[in-house]
């Protein structure tokens, strides 16, 4: 617990840490927030799937985009751009009547979304010392994550219990603020782009980004058909107030699994931690189409979490370790596009599959998702080769000195 101690007793992390929490809380609440707001007001689970889908798509084809921009720019001029217009454009969402209205908006969100989580991971570099960095994600990724704890309760108990209009203007506040801090964060000062040369490939020409994007295929169209089936499933079956329960259940075990994979130790490349993981994250998958929204998907959806949440943290250092130079920023909002935009695609047609045959199709899918996934990330090891190894002392203590103007 020492490593977690060192990483939070640095002013510059709290702050990191405190100031993005807002906005991820409205990303966290933002998804459940359109999907209720759209399915009571049309009464439609396939529109409902529909809107969530476009906006997941516009956000994720987006984000490339936006973390080219903060490489060439810097942070400051997007996050303080974005912040305001998106927050105005979910209280415009929240007016919707109409099924075409509600789309449009919700595709318009997706367009002007801050580039809040792009943003917090590359700071982490100058925050803390290289040796930290994976506690830094591990903490990073539990936050995060808690959100979706919180974020997708707070939007059901919201929609349900009172409407979705409020939720949504919760999560306009939350932007409003979150951007606002993270803006003034004194690591935004500290944080340069990277040089690049006229050598350096484009992430959509390295080799292991494109397997990194390949497998990000698969796992976004399983988990988009999975965010849909599972509010469907609770919808068709008259028992929705049970949507945001499975949701923090995932989401506590994603935290609990990054904070145990920060506590790994730095003896342990990234890459071999990341494939015996993902092996068990497909094995916990497989009786997933057989749950029903009760106990039974609890239990399996925990112990997928549990995998999830420790091989986010080692996705990080391998896309950090593959990525190639000048790209801290975009290498991420490009793999995100891709993920995002498939994931956006697997929760519109899981709409249209759980409406119109059964929501334990849209599972049985994430299961199959998961394994090619896995099968992909084996069969490139060799372009991961830069994430297999072990950093030596020597690195490590260059590391230090070099941070130490930072951390002091």
């Amino acid at each position: 617990m020492s490593r977690y101690s060192q990483v939070l007793s640095n002013k510059s992390g709290q702050y990191l840490l405190i100031s993005s929490f807002p906005a991820r809380m409205a990303y966290g609440m933002i998804s459940l927030s359109i999907f209720f707001k759209v399915q009571q007001t049309t009464g439609s689970i396939a529109i409902a799937g529909l809107a969530t889908g476009v906006n997941g798509i516009t956000g994720a084809t987006t984000a490339g985009l936006r973390g080219t921009l903060i490489d060439r720019f810097g942070m400051k001029i997007p996050l303080r751009f974005f912040a305001p217009g998106y927050a105005l454009l979910i209280l415009l969402f929240s007016t919707g009547s109409s099924k075409t209205e509600l789309v449009l908006f919700a595709g318009l969100l997706g367009f002007s979304a801050p580039p809040i989580n792009l943003s917090i991971r590359p700071l982490w570099k100058v925050t803390v010392p290289k040796e930290q960095i994976r506690t830094a994600y591990a903490i990073d990724t539990a936050v995060m994550n808690s959100v979706g704890v919180f974020g997708p309760l707070l939007a059901t108990t919201v929609s349900l219990n009172y409407s979705p209009q409020i939720s949504l203007r919760i999560c306009s506040i939350l932007i409003i603020a979150g951007g606002t801090a993270l803006s003034l964060s004194p690591q935004l000062k500290r944080w340069k782009p990277e040089k690049k040369s006229s050598s350096d490939l484009a992430v959509w020409r390295t080799p292991a980004m494109q397997l990194l994007m390949c497998e990000g295929v698969f796992i976004g169209l399983g988990w988009g058909a999975f965010d849909i089936a599972v509010p469907a499933f609770t919808t068709l079956e008259n028992i929705p107030q049970r949507t945001g329960m499975i949701f923090a259940i995932m989401a506590a075990g994603n935290v609990i699994g990054g904070l145990v994979a920060g506590m790994v130790s730095k003896k342990t490349s990234s890459f071999a931690a990341f494939k015996r993981i993902y092996f068990y994250w497909f094995i916990f998958s497989l009786p997933l189409a057989f749950t029903y929204p009760n106990w039974s998907m609890m239990i399996v959806t925990a112990t997928m979490s549990l995998m999830a949440g420790s091989l986010q943290v080692f996705y990080l250092e391998i896309s950090e370790a593959v990525r190639p130079k000048g790209t801290a920023v975009a290498a991420l909002g490009w793999l995100w596009t891709v993920e995002g935009t498939f994931a956006s695609i697997g929760a519109a047609v899981g709409g249209f599959i759980s409406e119109h045959y059964s929501p334990r199709y849209c599972l049985a899918l994430t299961t199959v998702c998961v394994g090619v996934g896995y099968l992909i990330m084996r069969g490139g090891a060799r372009l991961l080769k830069a994430a297999d190894r072990i950093p030596t002392e020597a690195e490590d203590t260059d590391a230090l000195s070099v941070n130490l103007n930072i951390t002091n």
